[in-house]
């Protein structure tokens, strides 16, 4: 393992170059054009060391495989990652990538530009030091993620069922750099609720409000949050009504709904689903559903942490695990059964804030631990 660190950081100026090459191409999700020219921008990059592949995932976007040359084929283990960020474009004018204070700064560059960054560079580590790895290893680089990979969900999962391993290239937690063993699965409903307008000056008893209504069910849905299992329910965004003068006629809640177990998702589209009117004038109706499946820790990811662990002591870091409330791709390949070890992308913070940057110096290592993890699979 320490030959991948000395490659790490004998090479540190051009991984930190790649890094602000793909900072410095902006991708943001509602902008097609410019993921797929990100995409390019991956493929040319790795041109020497794999072999690329266009997935059709919508009517024009695309996720992109890249297949390292060297695997003997015997199974295949997979790499996560995604080419979209939260960030609109133009954001690069006024968060211009630099470094500073010992970070890389800039949109995009934790969640999760530098850790396909990395993840590249962990090959490059294998095939400078000669190592001949015993999997197909493939990078699956989605163009949705950051709105929830309805396109993609498909293409990730299929991939994921021909893999004995997934390596998720999400940031780990906190500064620490830990990993993710456990993630939340996330869900998203709407609420809609059905009043009768009337005049609330001239008719106001013949009226039915549905901004009444659903004050009456933002309550019953905090109810349903149970910390003690891990579940929480969120009435985020409330709406209703026309004018101050007009009995509401029509309301509606956005509710985010976030379960540990997948048990619980269960329990929780029941309770949701059975939601009816307090004010008997009024009508409810709920759309929506579980976006992402709870990442719950088995076994397989125990094994694979502890290998993950053991990896990292041999050049002196002390790995620890984490479980977050965030889901990420890794949620899909967990709940199929596929071993999946997330957060292993760079180490910082500030994702989807304008503080994000990551820590110049935790870069070798973590270039050393894919590389350690994709020789021992």
């Amino acid at each position: 393992m320490h030959s991948f660190l000395k490659f790490a950081n004998d090479n540190r100026a051009g991984i930190i170059r790649l890094i602000q090459e793909l900072v410095e191409c902006e991708s943001p999700s509602d902008s097609l054009e410019h993921v797929n020219r990100f995409l390019d921008l991956l493929v040319e990059r790795t041109s020497d060391i794999a072999t690329a592949e266009k997935i059709g995932v919508s009517q024009s976007g695309k996720a992109l495989k890249l297949t390292f040359h060297g695997g003997d084929g015997d199974g295949q283990v997979l790499a996560l990652g995604h080419a979209d960020t939260v960030w609109p474009l133009g954001t690069i004018e006024r968060m211009p990538f630099r470094e500073r204070d010992g970070r890389l700064w800039g949109p995009g560059v934790l969640d999760m530009k530098a850790g396909l960054a990395i993840f590249i560079s962990a090959v490059r580590a294998l095939v400078a030091t000669g190592v001949r790895v015993r999997r197909t290893v493939c990078l699956l680089v989605v163009p949705d993620e950051e709105t929830g990979s309805t396109y993609s969900r498909c293409v990730t999962e299929a991939e994921a069922r021909n893999s004995l391993a997934v390596l998720v290239l999400e940031p780990g937690t906190g500064l620490e750099g830990k990993l993710k063993t456990s993630r939340k699965g996330v869900g998203h409903y709407t609420v809609y609720v059905e009043g009768k307008a009337a005049h609330a000056g001239v008719d106001f008893e013949s009226g039915a409000s549905a901004v009444l209504e659903a004050a009456r069910q933002v309550l019953r849905l905090n109810e349903l949050t149970d910390l003690g299992r891990g579940l929480t329910v969120n009435p985020g965004v409330i709406q209703g009504g026309t004018r101050s003068n007009v009995v509401a006629a029509e309301a509606r809640i956005e509710v985010d709904v976030r379960v540990q177990r997948l048990e619980d998702a269960a329990f929780i589209e029941e309770q949701l689903r059975d939601l009816t009117a307090l004010d008997s004038r009024c009508r409810v109706r709920v759309e929506g559903g579980l976006n992402r499946p709870p990442m719950e820790r088995t076994e397989g990811i125990a094994r694979l942490f502890q290998t993950a662990r053991r990896i990292a002591a041999d050049i002196g870091i002390d790995l620890e695990e984490s479980a977050t409330g965030g889901g990420s791709d890794g949620n899909f390949t967990a709940a199929l059964g596929v071993p999946t070890l997330d957060g292993l992308g760079a180490v910082g913070e500030g994702a989807h804030a304008s503080n994000e940057s990551i820590l110049i110096d935790r870069i070798a290592d973590r270039v050393a631990l894919l590389a350690g993890l994709v020789r021992l699979l």
